[in-house]
């Protein structure tokens, strides 16, 4: 009979942005790749709230045009850009669950069909902007490009909060949300190691593999979250092959 081992070791905050694929391919595309990542994340956690915001206290920072074409769009909801953005966040939340549960064969295309013609009757009986179903279906998206499905579960918990703090206080809510997260943060530990290591503290030589990877020559030393008391890597020296280094 077979037996289940668990495994448990230390992880940071970054090693949730990291995929195997990145050890596999050229540095630069691996790093261009990286990046992304990272954007999409702060796109998943901060751009409803941001629009929210800006839309209902800030308004003064959104660029005259733009402005009137938002007034526009938004000419006839009856409901707040608040209460807009958590239907739609809900619904999107209930097609992904949907999705997940339904068979394999029909439940992407069922997720993808069923987000587009909400969204489209939505717009067209007055109850959302297009703005928002823009605002919230990139919004969506941003959120599968993060490797790590518990991370993307905490973003999403999270970008509500942050939505109710930015609709009550606009900026200033945002702000006041996502200060106490960052403390949060910094004062927990994986295993005995800080959760946002390598920035904090801060370790320089990590940053070689944390927003970008360098190239395999260049990356001498071994990550700081195995306490290693030997930093430096083992390079093993064999014949140059063509694309070898990268």
């Amino acid at each position: 009979m077979a037996r289940l081992f668990p495994l448990f070791f230390r992880s940071p905050f970054s090693n949730f942005f990291l995929s195997s694929e990145d050890y596999y391919q050229r540095h630069d595309i691996a790093s261009f790749v990286r990046m992304i990542r990272f954007i999409a994340f702060f796109v998943s956690l901060l751009l409803p709230s941001l629009y929210i915001a800006v839309t209902t206290f800030q308004q003064e920072m959104i660029p005259t045009t733009l402005l009137i074409s938002l007034a526009a769009q938004r000419e006839g909801v009856p409901l707040p850009a608040l209460l807009e953005a958590l239907l739609m966040e809900l619904t999107f939340e209930v097609i992904r669950e949907a999705g997940i549960r339904m068979p394999r064969v029909i439940g992407p295309a069922i997720s993808i069909v069923g987000a587009l013609v909400l969204g489209q009757a939505a717009v067209q009986a007055g109850l959302v902007s297009g703005a928002m179903v823009i605002i919230v279906s990139f919004t969506a998206i941003a959120n599968f490009v993060i490797p790590a499905l518990g991370m993307s579960a905490a973003i999403r918990l999270m970008r509500f909060l942050l939505m109710a703090l930015a609709g009550s206080f606009g900026l200033f809510g945002v702000l006041a949300g996502m200060i106490p997260l960052l403390l949060h943060l910094v004062a927990l530990r994986s295993f005995g190691v800080p959760y946002l290591l390598p920035i904090a503290p801060l370790k320089w030589m990590n940053f070689k593999d944390l927003f970008y990877r360098l190239p395999w020559r260049a990356l001498t030393e071994r990550p700081a979250v195995f306490g290693s008391l030997n930093p430096r890597r083992q390079l093993r020296r064999g014949p140059k092959r063509k694309g070898a280094g990268e």
